[in-house]
């Protein structure tokens, strides 16, 4: 049933014929709701590619990506589709997984065969060569089939409650990951038009960073075809002297659209902070927002998230954990000497956080929503924070024989926010 999925890209929706039954959209009309770049620049030939749960930003990055977690979801449905599923011929119970970013189940097992009915997940860049006229500079909604549905229908105001709950193979709802609009599954609330609108990116939309935003870059091809023009390189080796750092090849770059409404939003979440708490949020904040603004602090640092998005402007962060992993980002913002100095709001995990009680953002989290905390980020006011340099030096005229020789040469921090200790507590404090 695929045969028209080679020109589809070429002619606009193609739907249609899907739309004479109250089903709005076959499961095979689904392919056209997602906005899809050059299907060759999607790398093929990696069908064995590994499952990722984090966000890919090397060279390899594949447009639309999934990004997969465990999930112990009740039920046994597959967004593969049925026809589609191999859970069945496995008899045993087999493993699912989740998207944080645009919230599908599927069996571990089926998560290839979405590309046969072509699902990606919501497009969290764009590629450079693809900005020809008919790439638009707005985002698309990327629509999705729901099962269960929270709140009204766009369109008729109506909520989504199923008749039967042992009923929850039928679709309820179309709602975007996006801007979050949902709709019934029906020709009469579900219509053509939506399917292309530009999608405002909802709510938040203030503090995400648009897709169109983060571009990915190809290499250029150093090759026979360079090696003939004797002069080009010897150009680039020049230019290379100006610091590695600044000369260092990415695969993505962020070239925002400066805008006074905007407060892109950094999000730095530190998943050893408060048990399991960092992990669960971190899938939230994809969620909500572009997975390429939240960052785990364990997949490198948050240095390199800095530098990328150093050229933005009303830029804010948000740090995710405890007072350590808020004065580990003031320190990288130091290093780096951005002008404006973004400001920093911080949703304390784990225990301690005196800082973010200082800064009124409580003690810890309490499964508050991530909307709201979104919200209090948008809204908050800026407020200095003194910070402090501590320089301890040693006592010359001590006597030999009181010098403690375990005394450390070198503080392991010299700067302070809140307060600083010394002896037995500061001990305590750092093996923590």
């Amino acid at each position: 049933h695929h045969h028209h999925h080679h020109h589809h890209h070429n002619k606009p929706f193609t739907g249609l014929k899907f739309f004479g039954r109250r089903k709005a959209i076959a499961k095979s009309g689904l392919q056209h709701l997602v906005p899809q770049p050059n299907p060759h620049l999607a790398l093929r030939q990696d069908s064995e590619r590994e499952v990722r749960s984090t966000v890919d930003w090397t060279e390899n990055a594949l447009y639309g990506e999934h990004i997969w977690f465990e999930t112990n979801v009740s039920g046994d449905f597959c967004y593969a589709g049925e026809q589609n599923c191999v859970a069945k011929m496995l008899q045993k119970s087999v493993s699912r997984k989740k998207c944080a970013a645009c919230k599908i189940v599927v069996h571990t097992a089926c998560i290839e065969l979405l590309e046969k009915i072509n699902f990606r997940c919501k497009p969290t860049f764009r590629e450079s060569g693809s900005r020809n006229i008919r790439e638009p500079t707005f985002v698309r909604h990327h629509w999705v089939h729901r099962r269960r549905q929270e709140g009204k229908c766009k369109q008729c105001g109506k909520g989504f409650q199923q008749k039967f709950t042992f009923h929850s193979k039928e679709i309820v709802a179309i709602s975007c990951s996006w801007c979050k609009q949902a709709y019934h599954n029906k020709v009469t609330c579900f219509m053509l038009q939506q399917i292309e609108e530009p999608c405002t990116l909802g709510a938040h939309a203030a503090v995400i960073v648009p897709p169109t935003w983060i571009i990915r870059v190809r290499r250029v091809q150093n090759s026979l075809k360079s090696s003939k023009k004797k002069k080009r390189t010897s150009f680039k080796r020049k230019s290379s002297k100006k610091g590695a750092e600044e000369g260092r090849w990415r695969p993505f770059i962020i070239k925002p659209i400066p805008s006074s409404l905007m407060k892109p939003l950094l999000v730095f979440v530190n998943p050893k902070s408060g048990g399991n708490q960092g992990a669960k949020i971190i899938q939230s904040f994809m969620w909500y927002l572009n997975p390429r603004q939240v960052f785990d602090m364990c997949q490198g640092g948050p240095k390199e998230a800095l530098e990328l998005y150093r050229k933005v402007q009303n830029l804010r962060i948000l740090a995710c954990g405890g007072d350590g992993t808020v004065g580990w980002i003031l320190s990288i913002l130091d290093q780096l000497q951005l002008n404006p100095q973004p400001p920093v709001a911080v949703l304390p995990l784990g225990t301690g956080n005196d800082l973010a009680r200082t800064l009124n953002w409580g003690g810890g989290y309490t499964d508050e929503p991530v909307s709201k905390i979104l919200s209090h980020v948008e809204d908050g006011n800026i407020v200095q924070l003194d910070r402090w340099n501590l320089y301890v030096e040693r006592n010359a005229s001590a006597v030999q024989d009181e010098r403690d020789e375990t005394a450390t040469e070198k503080l392991p921090l010299d700067v302070f926010n809140n307060y600083f200790s010394l002896g037995f507590d500061a001990h305590v404090t750092l093996e923590f």
